[in-house]
């Protein structure tokens, strides 16, 4: 394998695109030219996830669709699955090295090393034990203007009965605020408008090895709230360890948006005992109670897992009477899948798939429900939209602070910008339509062009 370009495509959740960012910029920096994942290069960096059903087979499509490209190319797997699954990826054929969590971050090292070496096809891993993975990595995702997902936070020390995730990233570590500061300097030398956080157990951040540092998360984002970037967006947070501190802060805050996403897993104090949940129901219905107290327009999302073992028809029932009784505005859905070396696994009364889908169908059209009400509250109101280059042509989308997705007539000066927005009205497509009425002026000008474009498509 010889050569000096690298495509890297990326499976899972938005700590992972961070990360990947993050290792385009190392091989950038190494003078590897990045390419687009869909066009020939001579290494191709697969970053998995295990949290995802069928793993292995996403894994497989991925590398056949990158060999098809280029069949003489380098193959490199990173990520959960790798470290979790190193021997299994290893046998696919044409991918040449599996690296695991430690290892990952020493990816130009390794392509460097691949490359002088005669073994290519042949599947090697270099991955080690993950109690050994204690440093923090800084990362944050590239190449999209508006928006940025920023890691602060790694690993996680819970032992939820489902979760593979302590076992594929280690224990909890935290960036520095000093170091997080440092890296909203550089994003913010890009134009990014908003900034995600993420990790693996956000609110964790500040805790180490099972103590707790002088920093903590509400501290973090009290020093954010004073940098440049005009928006903040928390992507995650345990309910055990959203404060009361820290939603009155998100309230008063001109810069972190009132959109949080809480997991809960189960309705059922039951099965939330059996999934080794910190929490009971009664507290999730005190956090989103208070969120709606400070903040009535906030968006509250959820994580949600159906068929988890010796859930009964019954458990079901009263997670779907919860979730659809609580003032919430869209559900994430997962359907239980068994996972090795998890306790969950060992349980009894495992719920067949064909119900397990069932349950998972009936709670994805409860989250349409939920966001359609949700959405429709703010029909004729205006808020602040951050557009982004996202088009189908004659449409462009963007969010409102609250995490309403809008559209609207394309245009370019919109690209980037957060406008004030009519919300006219909830679409077929389920997005809201909207019109940027930042001024008079300019609402007589956008209603003169949308005018113009109905007589033009009329004719």
């Amino acid at each position: 394998m010889s050569g000096k370009s690298v495509a890297l495509y990326t499976l899972g959740c938005k700590l992972n695109y961070s990360e990947s960012s993050a290792l385009g910029r190392q091989m950038e920096d190494a003078g590897f030219a990045i390419k687009p994942f869909h066009e020939a290069a001579d290494v191709y960096v697969i970053n998995t996830c295990s949290v995802t059903d069928h793993a292995d087979k996403k894994c497989r499509k991925i590398v056949k669709q990158a060999l098809k490209t280029s069949p003489n190319a380098g193959v490199i797997i990173v990520g959960c699955y790798a470290q979790l699954k190193p021997a299994e990826i290893a046998s696919i054929p044409g991918v040449d090295l599996v690296l695991g969590a430690a290892e990952k971050f020493n990816l130009v090292a390794h392509v460097l090393s691949l490359q002088q070496s005669t073994h290519q096809g042949k599947g090697k891993y270099v991955v080690g034990d993950i109690n050994e993975v204690n440093i923090f990595n800084s990362a944050w995702s590239f190449g999209e203007r508006t928006r940025t997902f920023l890691k602060v936070q790694d690993g996680c020390d819970y032992t939820c009965s489902f979760c593979t995730i302590p076992l594929a990233r280690g224990k909890s570590r935290s960036n520095t605020i000093a170091n997080v500061l440092e890296n909203v300097k550089q994003i913010a030398t890009q134009e990014v408008a908003e900034i995600v956080l993420t990790g693996v157990n956000l609110g964790d951040f500040g805790h180490e090895n099972g103590a707790e540092n002088e920093e903590s998360f509400y501290d973090l984002i009290q020093s954010l709230d004073k940098t440049t970037i005009s928006r903040y967006r928390i992507s995650s947070i345990e309910p055990n360890l959203l404060t009361e501190s820290i939603i009155n802060f998100v309230a008063a805050s001109q810069k972190f948006v009132p959109h949080f996403h809480i997991p809960l897993q189960s309705g059922s104090n039951k099965i939330l005992r059996l999934m080794r949940r910190r929490y009971q129901r009664e507290l999730y219905v005190s956090r989103v109670s208070f969120i709606k107290l400070k903040m009535p327009h906030a968006c509250i999302g959820v994580d949600v897992i159906t068929g988890f073992p010796g859930e009964t028809h019954d458990d079901f029932l009263e997670t779907y009477h919860f979730l659809n009784e609580l003032d919430i505005s869209y559900l994430h859905v997962f359907t239980y899948s068994e996972r090795p070396n998890t306790f969950a696994i060992g349980l009894p009364n495992a719920v067949p798939q064909k119900i397990r889908d069932e349950r998972t169908t009936q709670l994805r059209s409860l989250s349409e429900k939920k966001r359609r009400h949700f959405y429709s509250q703010f029909v004729g109101t205006t808020r602040a939209v951050l557009f982004e280059e996202e088009t189908d042509g004659e449409w462009m989308f963007g969010f409102t602070d609250n995490y309403i997705k809008v559209k609207t007539h394309y245009d370019p000066l919109l690209v980037n910008e957060v406008v004030t927005v009519l919300l006219n009205q909830v679409s077929p497509d389920g997005n809201m339509l909207g019109m940027p009425v930042v001024d008079e002026l300019q609402h007589v000008s956008f209603q003169f062009l949308n005018e113009q474009r109905l007589q033009i498509n009329s004719k």
